[in-house]
């Protein structure tokens, strides 16, 4: 068996969901359905044997939270042996897992997974239109397209909404993640990665998009896929090669922006630069709306040239330690305002320095709340062929405040509309400004 942990080390975290490849027959698991297969009953009694004791060997806390997790198996073995469908069984295990009462203990059914593939993250030879999604009011809005990009060429901009991709209708994608038990944040943001993932391809190949436009007219385009723009960092430990982008600037009034896309450590020397270049900045806005999080270290890395003062982000725990996320002043730091920008695609590390930095006084947060998917975890595929996700670690911050399930709640709120995008405007990018433009006026 081959699984994709979510941490790579001990100062890794990724959000994103990279699927365990278990190379075991997956069956339909058609919902309510009563299989044909007779050995249906015996892959059911395989998965409960195997959620029950990865949970008992693996779970961060060898207490459970105080919950008996030799009892919870001797109540729910009679109901997964009566099980009649697949249904009924991923129901009985959600139940079982719930008894934990945490989050990244999930169940998903196969007819709710969404990813065609199972070839984990996108090759460096992966193509891309140039756009970016968000689910906004439960349609797929496209929130940003890159100057010169092929979707830009086809006249696609932000606002704009997608509806099918090849022979795939948006809204059967919608159907298919409502059987899932997971929380509505966790569906939001799989659905919008798997219409990316089917909008890249290999560059020079084709795919056809249905979308509205501005007044809501249909329109159909054809458009060829080009290679990535950006670099792919380098492989670190279990961390596989990643896509990146950065982008540093400077705004009106001198006030400084820094987007990344992902938290790896080949990125780091760029961010360092561009915070000391921007050290005359009445401000710096860190954009990590739709950042999943990767390197956990980057954040203390990251803190520490914003503050003159140690200090620490949170603690992670796990089954057999811990770690600090410490932060160690470094030489000339900047020490002007902070605004970070989240969202529901920001996760794991993004999280982590989102929230350290709001306890400590350092940062304003601005935007959504955030996914709260702070812990590292692992999915695998279970016998019956639906994933089983578990979390291998505990994150709080400084004050005690455990992010996973919560995520990190916005000093000043501000949703993203279609609306607004359509007028090419980026409401929650301009509230950061307001932010920083209000308290240089009251100092």
């Amino acid at each position: 068996m081959k699984k994709m942990i979510l941490l790579a080390s001990l100062c890794l975290a990724i959000s994103f969901s990279v699927v365990a490849q278990n190379k075991i027959p997956q069956q339909p698991g058609v919902a309510g359905a009563v299989p044909a297969d007779p050995s249906a009953a015996n892959l059911r009694q395989e998965s409960f044997e195997l959620v029950w004791r990865t949970v008992k060997e693996k779970h961060f806390d060898p207490s459970f939270g105080g919950v008996d997790w030799d009892k919870v198996k001797e109540q729910y073995a009679p109901r997964v042996a009566a099980a009649k469908s697949d249904r009924e069984f991923y129901q009985a295990l959600q139940e079982m897992l719930s008894q934990l009462k945490q989050s990244h203990f999930n169940i998903i059914p196969p007819e709710a997974i969404l990813e065609d593939s199972e070839e984990g993250p996108a090759s460096p030879a992966n193509g891309s239109l140039g756009i970016d999604l968000r689910i906004i009011d439960n349609q797929a809005v496209i929130t940003r397209v890159e100057p010169s990009s092929a979707a830009a060429r086809a006249g696609l901009r932000p606002g704009f909404v997608i509806q099918q991709v090849d022979q795939t209708a948006v809204k059967q994608l919608f159907e298919r993640l409502s059987q899932s038990t997971e929380p509505p944040a966790y569906q939001r943001l799989r659905l919008s990665g798997a219409i990316l993932s089917r909008l890249d391809g290999r560059p020079g190949t084709q795919v056809s998009l249905v979308y509205l436009d501005g007044n809501d007219q249909t329109h159909e385009v054809t458009i060829e896929r080009e290679p990535l723009k950006g670099e792919m960092s380098p492989p670190f430990g279990n961390f596989p090669a990643q896509h990146t982008e950065f982008e540093a600037k400077r705004l009106e009034g001198g006030i400084g922006y820094i987007r990344f896309n992902i938290f790896v450590t080949s990125l780091m020397p760029k961010i360092r630069e561009a915070i000391r270049s921007m050290s005359d900045a009445p401000g710096l806005i860190f954009d990590l709306r739709g950042n999943p999080g990767g390197i956990g270290g980057m954040s203390s890395g990251i803190a520490g040239l914003l503050s003159n003062r140690e200090g620490s982000l949170g603690t992670m725990r796990m089954r057999t330690g811990y770690v600090n996320f410490a932060i160690f002043p470094q030489q000339n730091p900047y020490l002007g305002q902070i605004v970070i920008l989240i969202d529901g695609g920001s996760a794991s590390t993004s999280e982590i320095f989102a929230s350290g930095m709001q306890e400590l006084g350092r940062a304003v947060i601005v935007g959504e709340r955030s996914l709260g998917a702070a812990l590292p975890s692992i999915i695998t595929k279970l016998p019956t062929g639906a994933r089983f996700q578990y979390a291998i670690a505990d994150f709080k911050t400084p004050k005690g405040v455990l992010i996973e399930g919560r995520g990190v709640i916005p000093d000043v709120e501000v949703k993203l509309s279609r609306a607004a995008l359509l007028e090419g405007r980026d409401p929650q990018l301009e509230a950061a400004i307001a932010q920083i433009r209000q308290r240089r006026r009251t100092q």
